[in-house]
């Protein structure tokens, strides 16, 4: 269990200190090549969720966020001895906290990684954590479903 809070932790730490930088280095809407051709940060506000769905639509994010928070914690301390578990819950509670306190103390999401070689949607190390989670948790319920299945 100290593994995830310290996972955790980090996470939501790197993530906000990357949103710090990119606000106060990165002019709201500019782009700014890091690896040409590849990969760009730029300073972008989103309003909704991801894709920016039901923008401007924060306190239900909040409501939804509070929930998830709950929901997420309920399930860590739940599953903390299985690391199959352990660590996807651990990826997606740190994204849902970070993008959590940006709705909480700006009223929108800093997302700042701008993938130059396909149009794909701006994002940021807390999305990056709740997608990389959620892969792992598909993952590790289909290994957990194959194993009984065989029993």
């Amino acid at each position: 269990m100290p593994y995830y809070g310290l996972l955790i932790v980090l996470l939501v730490i790197g993530d906000q200190s990357l949103k710090f930088w990119i606000t106060n280095n990165i002019q709201l809407g500019a782009v700014d090549s890091f690896i040409p051709g590849l990969l760009s940060f730029t300073n972008l506000r989103n309003i909704g969720a991801a894709w920016s769905i039901l923008e401007g639509q924060q306190w239900f994010f909040i409501v939804i966020s509070i929930v998830a928070l709950i929901l997420i914690c309920y399930f860590l301390w739940r599953y903390r001895a299985n690391w199959h578990f352990g660590w996807p819950l651990s990826l997606i509670l740190a994204g849902t906290i970070g993008n959590f306190i940006d709705r909480l103390r700006l009223g929108y999401v800093v997302d700042m990684f701008q993938l130059d070689f396909i149009n794909f949607p701006i994002f940021n190390i807390a999305d990056m954590c709740l997608t990389v989670g959620v892969i792992l948790m598909i993952i590790a319920i289909l290994f957990e479903d194959e194993g009984t299945k065989n029993d």
